[in-house]
Parts: structure tokens; C-alpha cells; sequence
């Protein structure tokens, strides 16, 4: 694997510690810049919506650049709103900050999971997606907490310098390393990429990856609660739950990984199948810690496993009729489902005023989930017909 892949894999890794730091931030935060807990809560809410927005807007504005000034240009405006932040002592300076960030950061995911064909090789996309996909679940084992750690003995500001550290290094290789190329033009090529959509094998595989990711994030994002106030462990254990998720989740990128590229439609099956027994699991014993911390490794290995592997078969199937937009797809369904799952299980939680909902609710997403595989295993229109269905939104020029 070429090395630019690891480079862009540290790049992801200093924007998934940004993205998630912050969940144990927001006290001191609010403290310093003078606002309520529930004001500093839109720094992470606003993120999300940004990863979503930014995504699409970023690789069309950056469609007729070359990729390595794409990655580099987002990188950069990701490091400058970290030292903006970091120097801010104005709320809503720093609220602006996280939006930009979050575009930034929407944006190079998708110019790095569109140039992966041209990087790795078509035939290599999985086991790429899977390396710099890896950089978000090492960022909730290592990032985040060192985060959290040096934002608790230094200050939250702190923090925010440690990713621009990360990111600098970053941002030097992958200028070195990423080689030049001709921008890709022909504006009116953009409309007929979003077209691509319409694709059954490129509709399907997004809105598969939404919803894994969305009962991946809806036990998530509630994970601490319900191991406190569930399973009636104490503060201690939080660390350690989320430390476990993402033990598993690095796991199940990395092992998906090696076999995406050749077995992709066998790892969606199974861990499709696997997905339903293991949210229903963990919601039926979650009053019971070791059990708990079991199917927290469990679920984030195979929620990873399946949702690194879909979206390599997003940007796969895409890049042929979409080359510009086909990694704004794949950060499109991921980060879509990073919104509706906590919100969903919001919802659950709100209705049935208990914390468990939230893995009740994982499950029924992972049934779903279940079914859109099924549909997809019927869908067996050879690739040679799909792109044939396509040739209508290829510009030749």
C-alpha cells in the first residue's frame, strides 16, 4: 500500500480526535468563554452539520482542482480554524471555527476516499478506505482521550494545539507525496455526476451505510450513560467502555480491510446479519457490565467492519460515472447516519425514559440494515450493464 494512504490516515485521525474531543470539553469551555453548558453543545451539533453540508459543497468546489491541491487546500483551512479556535475568546468566533472545521474536514474525506482509485489502484479501494477509516477509530482510543487529558492538566486550548501538531506533518506529506495531476474540468459534467445516485448499486450501498452508521452511533453517542446509570458502574468505567468500542472498531476496520476488495459482498452479508444479534444482545444484558464490555468490542468491530466496507463500495461503484463526487457520497451516507442515529435514539430514549432504548433502537437499525443487504444480494446487474445504464452521464470530454 502506497505510503500516502497512512499519511491521509493521520490526516483523518487529527480530524476524528477534533471531531469527538470535545464531548469531554464542553465544561471547562463554556467556563472560560462564558457560556451555558447547553450553549457549548452546539460546538459538537454544528460539527455534524457541517461533515454533512460540507462534503458535497467542498468537492464541487474543488472539482477542477488536482487532488493533491484539494487535500492540502482543506487541511490547510482545517489547521487555521484549530489556531483561530485555540486563540479565540469569543464564543461565537469559536462557534464559527467548528462549522469551518467540520467543512474542512467533510471536504478532504471526500477528495481522499474519490482520488483512492487513482491512489491505491481500483483494485485496492477497500483495503485503502479501510486504512484511512482506521484514523477515526484510532482517534476514539487514542485521540480523545489524550484530548480529554490534556485539556483537564493544560487547559482546553491545549487541546486544539495538539491537532494542529498532528496536522502540520500531515499537511507536508501530502503535499510531497500526493503527485501532481491535471485538474479534471467540464463543468457540466457535476449535474450528470449527481446523477450517479440514481444508480440501484450506488442508491443502495449509500443508504445502507446510513443506516449501519446510524445504529453504530445511536448506542454510541449513549454508551457512557448507559454504562453508569444501566449497568451501575462508576465513572471509571466510561473511559474504559469507550476504549473497548474502539478497540473493536480498529479491529474491524483492520480485518475488513484485507479482505474488502475481494469478499465486499460477504463481509456486508454477514456482518449485516451478525449486527442484529449483537445490538439485541447488548440491550437485553446492558444492566450487566462484563457483558456490556463485551458486546461494546463486539459492536464496534462489526459496525466498523461493515461500515468501512460500504464505504469502499460507495466510492467504487461511484467513481466510475461520479470520479469528482463519488467521496462526497461516501462522507454524505456516513455522516447522515451519524446525525439520525443519536437523534433517533433521542427520540426512543425520550418516549420510553430509559437510557436502553438507545441499543433497542441500534438493533431495529440493524435489522433494517439487514434488509437493504438482502435487496442488494438480488441486485445482480453486471458491472458492464451498469455502466452501460450510466453511459449517458459520462462526458466524454
Amino acid at each position: 500500500m502506497p505510503v500516502v494512504i497512512f499519511v491521509l490516515g493521520v490526516a483523518v485521525f487529527a480530524q476524528g480526535t477534533s471531531e469527538f474531543m470535545l464531548s469531554g470539553l464542553l465544561q471547562p469551555i463554556a467556563a472560560d468563554v462564558g457560556v451555558s453548558l447547553g450553549s457549548a453543545g452546539l460546538l459538537t451539533s454544528l460539527f455534524a452539520v457541517g461533515m454533512v453540508v460540507g462534503a458535497p459543497l467542498t468537492a464541487m468546489a474543488a472539482r477542477r482542482w488536482p487532488a493533491r491541491h484539494a487535500l492540502t487546500g482543506c487541511l490547510s483551512l482545517f489547521i487555521a480554524a484549530h489556531l483561530v479556535g485555540a486563540l479565540t475568546t469569543t464564543f461565537a468566533v469559536l462557534l464559527g471555527t467548528r462549522v469551518v472545521a467540520a467543512i474542512a474536514n467533510a471536504g478532504f474525506l471526500a477528495v481522499a476516499l474519490a482520488a483512492l482509485p487513482t491512489l491505491a489502484g481500483p483494485h485496492r479501494v477497500g483495503r485503502a478506505t479501510s486504512i484511512i477509516l482506521s484514523g477515526v477509530t484510532l482517534a476514539c482510543i487514542a485521540g480523545v482521550p489524550a484530548g480529554a487529558f490534556l485539556g483537564q492538566t493544560l487547559g482546553w486550548r491545549s487541546a486544539f494545539w495538539a491537532v494542529v501538531a498532528v496536522s502540520v506533518p500531515a499537511l507536508v506529506s501530502t503535499w510531497l507525496l500526493v503527485r501532481p495531476a491535471p485538474a479534471k474540468t467540464g463543468p457540466a459534467d457535476l449535474r450528470l455526476e449527481w446523477s450517479t445516485l440514481g444508480l440501484p448499486r450506488v442508491r443502495i450501498a449509500s443508504i445502507l451505510g446510513a443506516v449501519v452508521n446510524a445504529a453504530t452511533f445511536a448506542a454510541f453517542t449513549y454508551l457512557a450513560v448507559i454504562t453508569t446509570t444501566v449497568a451501575g458502574a462508576g465513572p471509571v468505567w466510561v473511559p474504559i467502555m469507550l476504549a473497548l468500542f474502539g478497540i473493536g472498531s480498529f479491529l474491524g476496520v483492520t480485518l475488513s480491510g484485507r479482505y474488502a476488495d475481494r469478499y465486499a459482498h460477504v463481509i456486508l452479508m454477514a456482518g449485516s446479519v451478525a449486527l442484529l444479534p449483537i445490538w439485541l444482545t447488548a440491550a437485553l444484558i446492558a444492566g450487566y457490565l462484563p457483558g456490556l464490555l463485551v458486546m461494546a468490542i463486539l459492536g464496534g468491530g462489526v459496525s466498523f467492519a461493515v461500515g468501512s466496507t460500504v464505504i469502499g463500495r460507495i466510492v467504487s461503484t461511484a467513481a466510475p460515472t461520479a470520479p469528482r463526487l463519488s467521496g462526497a457520497f461516501a462522507t454524505m451516507a456516513f455522516n447522515i447516519g451519524a446525525a439520525l442515529g443519536p437523534a433517533i435514539a433521542g427520540l426512543a430514549i425520550s418516549a420510553t425514559e430509559t437510557t436502553t432504548a438507545a441499543l433497542w433502537t441500534s438493533a431495529t437499525l440493524a435489522g433494517t440494515a439487514f434488509v437493504i443487504a438482502t435487496l442488494s444480494r438480488r441486485d445482480r446487474t453486471p458491472d458492464h450493464r451498469l455502466e452501460q445504464e450510466a453511459s449517458p452521464l459520462i462526458n466524454p470530454h
